[in-house]
C-alpha cells in the first residue's frame, strides 16, 4: 500500500478519478449527529434553568416550610435529565421518550406550583405591588422560558428519535 503523503494532498499511486468509489455518510446519521449536539445544548440549558428554580424552592423552604409539589417536581426534573442524558449518549430511543414523557411532566409540575399561588393575579389587578413579589415574578419568568424551551426539546427529541430509528423496509 502506499502511504498518504501530506504534503500532497492525495495518496500516490491514484489520478483522483476513484471518487465516485468513496464511501459517503447517509444523510440520517449526519441528522442524528446533529440533533445530538442540539439536544445536548438543550439539555443543559433545561438543568441550568431547573437549577434556579432548585435555588428559589430551596430559599422559600427556608422561609415558608417545605413545599412537596417543589420537591417533587426538582426530583423529577433532575431524574429526567439524567435519563435524557443517557439516552442521548448511547442513542436509545427509550430513555429518550421516557425523557420527554419525564421532562414534560417536571415543567407542568412547575406551571402548577405557580398557578397555585395567586400572586399574578394579585399584580394584575395592582400593578403597585409588583415589588412586592418581584421574586414570584422571575420565577414566572423562568418557567415561562422553561416551557419554551421544552417545546424545543421535545421537536428535537422527537427528531432524533424518528432519525435514529432503523428506516421501514418496503414489503
Amino acid at each position: 500500500m502506499q502511504q498518504r503523503k501530506s504534503a500532497f494532498g492525495r495518496p500516490s499511486g491514484t489520478d483522483g478519478s476513484d471518487f465516485s468509489y468513496r464511501m459517503v455518510v447517509d444523510s440520517r446519521y449526519q441528522k442524528v449527529a446533529k440533533g445530538k449536539s442540539r439536544l445536548y445544548a438543550l439539555i443543559f440549558i433545561q438543568a441550568v434553568i431547573h437549577s434556579i428554580g432548585a435555588v428559589y424552592t430551596f430559599l422559600t423552604t427556608l422561609k415558608e416550610g417545605p413545599h412537596r409539589l417543589a420537591i417533587s417536581t426538582i426530583v423529577i426534573g433532575f431524574l429526567s435529565f439524567i435519563i435524557g442524558e443517557l439516552g442521548r449518549r448511547r442513542s436509545r430511543v427509550s430513555f429518550l421518550k421516557v425523557y420527554i414523557v419525564a421532562s414534560t411532566a417536571a415543567t407542568l409540575l412547575w406551571i402548577a406550583y405557580v398557578a397555585k399561588s395567586n400572586f399574578a393575579l394579585e399584580v394584575i389587578q395592582d400593578p403597585s405591588t409588583w415589588e412586592k413579589y418581584k421574586f414570584e415574578l422571575l420565577e414566572t419568568a423562568r418557567i415561562l422560558i422553561g416551557l419554551l424551551i421544552q417545546i424545543f426539546t421535545i421537536g428535537t427529541t422527537i427528531s432524533l428519535i424518528s432519525n435514529m430509528s432503523p428506516p421501514k423496509r418496503a414489503s
